[in-house]
């Protein structure tokens, strides 16, 4: 191969004007992924983001804790109405919670459960405190009893 052969086979940049250079090109799309993501974080975070923020962790613990069922009644913790709030402190989660009845067998394992369920989706210490409200059936979510099967 000779020379000439060499500057044939070796690419050559187009001099177009219609045509954009690579580094042109990959700055207008490093500048539109910069300004989707700016727009997506402004939306993810509306005035009051911090309030939002825990909302939807919130509604995250929640979705999680529809795993823990009482295994007498065989219903999960939230349907039931136990988990009665969720309170996010600054180096811990607190999880407020009641049994059906005060000297339910199984309350050391339900409360286990409601914490490792609520530490597997945040990222910090997590507290499940016994609250001495009462538990009734119109705590539970939705529908009468009967839909339950509990009458």
């Amino acid at each position: 191969m000779n020379n000439e052969d060499i500057e044939k086979a070796t690419p050559k940049p187009i001099e177009d004007e219609n045509v954009e250079s690579v580094e042109h090109i990959e700055a207008a799309t490093d500048g539109a992924a910069e300004a989707v993501q700016s727009e997506l974080d402004e939306q993810a975070e509306p005035a009051g983001g911090e309030d939002v923020t825990e909302a939807v962790k919130e509604s995250e613990i929640r979705e999680a804790l529809r795993r823990v069922v009482d295994p007498e009644i065989r219903i999960d913790v939230v349907s039931l109405g136990l988990i009665r709030d969720i309170v996010f402190h600054p180096d811990e989660t607190e999880v407020k919670m009641i049994l059906t009845t005060p000297f339910c067998p199984y309350a050391g394992a339900l409360v286990q459960q409601v914490k490792d369920m609520t530490m597997s989706v945040v990222a910090q210490p997590v507290r499940v405190t016994l609250t001495d409200e009462r538990w009734t059936p119109d705590m539970m979510e939705g529908g009468d009893l009967s839909e339950w099967g509990l009458l």
